[in-house]
């Protein structure tokens, strides 16, 4: 007989419903969040035919890969979606894994995606690292507030070059003042040496992974950018289009809709926001950078706030990364030389003890874009006959024909000038 479990789960504590095919109540109870009551509560009471549900919070995929095993299926519910529990008048854990597991019953819980392994682990790994980011961040404003409060003014305009860092060591303050900077730079320095730590295993993951390698063509994505963008997609082949996969990462605008009146506000910002900074960061060193992108943003900005400009490009970065994923394919218009060096980086990052010279550093800036991606390893890369023909009229409407041509022609060299050296 298949049984329906609502669970609902706590940091401390989980409330169980177990229910029939009819909806009657069979049994009701409470478990300890904790491990090893956990294994024991599924090997005793789960069957292999049960369905379970349970709502998304902060230790549910902990819970999720103890009880899978025991059950046929576990259903993960939105809590955002949730409109039976969260809109309820009487609300008790009783009652709301009560209502799960008649939601799971009648089949009208909205699920959201469970991740595999290497997906959380990445997640956990770029949370960890935003953990550290912001920590890093609240020094540095307490060090900028302690300068303002003594009316000092920097030397220099960034104060965390290398300047600005030994013009701090080297300021004369009171004993107090200069106690409490001091705290505040060795803290600062603990945070960068937890960064590099992290950053290096982040780069051990971008240079394995073929995905995060395709997405580093695109300009502005570092490896930092690429594996956190993959860890918030996950599996592409979920989303039918790259639309779809920005509106998973909340980069669509909201939508109110009655009638004859339609109002679009601000984007949703659903998904994971820490995958949306990244985004907006590589955004602003795309729009320096020539290219179909930068003429995307340059029309919008013109007539739009500068902000709502950068979201938009980062709504057609993550479709061009859906399809370049989808492809398999890498960049069609990134400069070569920029390739180059950001793959050369990479490897250097990785072989930091070694020190030797990567592959990507033959490559010249002169050689074209299929010549640089050919030393880099994507082997399947498109020539510029190739582009589709709709793709081409848009270069060309939008006046960047001439620039692409040139990412692809391989500079003669003067043969007179290469004897004269």
């Amino acid at each position: 007989m298949m049984r329906y479990i609502g669970l609902n789960v706590h940091k401390h504590f989980i409330e169980v419903c177990i229910t029939d095919r009819k909806g009657k109540i069979l049994e009701r109870g409470k478990v300890n969040c904790q491990r090893e009551v956990l294994l024991e509560f599924a090997t005793k009471k789960l069957r292999k035919h049960d369905r379970v549900a349970l709502e998304a919070t902060t230790n549910t995929w902990a819970v999720v890969d103890l009880i899978r095993p025991h059950v046929k299926q576990v259903v993960v519910g939105n809590p955002m979606k949730t409109r039976a529990i969260t809109e309820a008048k009487i609300k008790t854990d009783k009652v709301d894994a009560e209502v799960l597991a008649h939601l799971l019953r009648c089949d009208y819980l909205p699920s959201v995606w469970q991740p595999d392994e290497p997906t959380q682990t990445r997640r956990a790994l770029l949370t960890h690292r935003n953990g550290l980011m912001s920590r890093r961040g609240r020094h540095m404003n307490r060090v900028q507030s302690m300068l303002a409060r003594l009316m000092i003014k920097p030397p220099c305009k960034y104060l965390w070059s290398k300047t600005g860092v030994a013009w701090l060591e080297a300021l004369e303050l009171s004993p107090v003042d200069r106690l409490m900077l001091d705290s505040q730079l060795r803290q600062i320095t603990q945070v960068n040496q937890e960064l590099e730590i992290v950053d290096q295993h982040l780069v051990e993951i971008a240079r394995t992974d073929s995905r995060a390698r395709l997405l580093m063509t695109l300009p502005g994505v570092n490896h930092v950018v690429a594996v956190g963008l993959l860890a918030a997609i996950g599996d592409i082949e979920r989303f039918c289009d790259g639309n779809h996969a920005a509106s998973y990462l909340g980069l669509v605008p909201s939508t109110r809709q009655s009638g004859n009146k339609c109002y679009h506000g601000i984007i949703t910002k659903m998904g994971y926001p820490h995958c949306r900074w990244l985004l907006t960061q590589a955004c602003q060193h795309i729009s320096r950078h020539t290219g179909p992108l930068r003429a995307f943003y340059r029309r919008l900005v013109k007539r739009k706030p500068r902000q709502v400009a950068i979201m938009a490009l980062a709504r057609k970065l993550v479709t061009i990364a859906w399809q370049m994923l989808k492809q398999n394919e890498p960049y069609r218009y990134a400069k070569p030389m920029l390739m180059a060096k950001k793959f050369t980086d990479l490897d250097r990052k990785y072989r930091q003890e070694q020190r030797r010279t990567p592959s990507a550093a033959r490559a010249k800036a002169g050689d074209g874009l299929t010549a640089v991606y050919d030393e880099i390893g994507f082997t399947d890369s498109l020539s510029l006959d190739q582009v589709p023909d709709g793709e081409r009229r848009m270069l060309i409407e939008k006046d960047v024909m001439m620039f692409v041509e040139e990412l692809y022609r391989p500079v003669k060299k003067d043969k007179s000038t290469q004897s004269d050296k």
